[in-house]
């Protein structure tokens, strides 16, 4: 994997030429009192929104995320329509690997499917080197993205190497993951080379979309949530340290995501972010305790809520914002990701909540 020297943040940054460096996301990821509640939600460039659909006619994903002026529209699309507080870079954890030269598609119904998957150290071995050079589209559409957005801060994202390397094991998506977590016992080498690939490409995909003009950064390990505190100490937390290594010392806030990972939190908070994204399974006041009051947190609206009577969603969401005051910043989200049959009008209705509460 190439890599470049540390990365630098240019004078015309949105952190650096004061157009987002004061917005409310920013303020309370680094713990301070913004000027609003902020809120954004995890899927919200995408699935639920008609605009969306209709943009992406004829469109495979991948195609669409490697298109800059297409991933910069879908971007803004719901800053847009809910006035929510950041934009999500639209794009998917798996584009590493397709830009690296890894056969990869999403398939419909399905999610990442890989042409081979990687299963044995001779399979690491002849994974193909992801360039600088080839991230570019990413950058270009970071950039169109924030020239647009203004004064609200892009969120850049990528998948964690644990969630990268169980896909490319498996070679599909799973329900236990079982094949990675066999793969770090059974050819602990094989495991460490791949997760270490898997670090790289993150963490260069990740590294470009900052450098371009995206705000914070976001790690998402969707199936972390699969492992015991050992094996994740053990076998994950170094190759997510090493992902992050390729964005330290940048300035931008960065964060970390599991689901069903209330029992890893201190040990995901350990690979060095700065916000502990915390899924709908752990009230934030027990996750504050747990991380010893002094992490801002990101969460974390039951998605199941949203098509529930207003009555009920607005009073859950009261109690998410009451359960989060005592840590030291507080973003509003979701325990995961927007649904794809999320009523619109319901996500704007709950922006206009929380908004409409003092900070």
């Amino acid at each position: 994997m190439t890599s470049s020297p540390l990365p630098t943040l240019s004078p015309a940054h949105p952190l650096m030429d004061g157009r987002t460096a004061n917005s409310p996301l920013i303020t309370a990821y680094r713990g301070g009192k913004p000027s609003r509640r902020p809120v954004w939600f995890m899927r919200q460039a995408g699935r639920s929104l008609p605009e969306y659909r209709e943009l992406r006619k004829g469109i495979a994903m991948l195609d669409s995320c490697l298109k800059p002026e297409l991933a910069a529209e879908i971007t803004l699309q719901p800053v847009r329509r809910h006035d929510v507080d950041a934009g999500i870079f639209f794009s998917d954890i798996v584009i590493p690997l397709k830009l690296a030269g890894v056969g990869v598609d999403i398939v419909p119904g399905v999610g990442p499917v890989l042409e081979k998957p990687i299963r044995t150290a001779a399979d690491v071995a002849a994974l193909p080197t992801l360039t600088e050079e080839a991230l570019e589209p990413i950058r270009e559409a970071v950039r169109l993205t924030v020239a647009e957005l203004g004064s609200k801060p892009l969120i850049g994202f990528a998948g964690a190497p644990f969630t990268l390397a169980a896909y490319m094991v498996e070679g599909k998506p799973s329900r236990d993951h079982l094949g990675p977590r066999t793969m770090m016992h059974a050819d602990p080498e094989a495991w460490q080379a791949l997760a270490a690939w898997a670090a790289d490409a993150s963490g260069m995909f990740l590294r470009a979309q900052l450098e371009a003009g995206a705000s914070a950064g976001q790690l998402f390990d969707s199936w972390a949530g699969s492992l015991g505190l050992a094996d994740y100490t053990r076998h994950v937390a170094p190759s997510s340290a090493r992902a992050l290594d390729h964005v330290r010392g940048l300035g931008a806030p960065l964060v970390h995501f599991g689901t069903g990972t209330s029992e890893l939190l201190g040990a995901m908070y350990g690979v060095g972010v700065d916000v502990m994204g915390v899924d709908y399974r752990l009230p934030l006041d027990e996750a504050n305790r747990r991380l010893g009051g002094t992490v801002p947190l990101q969460g974390n609206i039951d998605p199941a809520l949203l098509e529930a009577p207003w009555a009920v969603l607005e009073a859950h969401v009261r109690e998410v914002i009451a359960a989060g005051s005592a840590a030291p910043g507080h973003v509003l989200n979701l325990g995961h990701g927007v649904p794809p049959d999320t009523d619109p009008t319901v996500l704007t209705r709950v922006v206009e909540l929380i908004h409409s509460i003092e900070p």
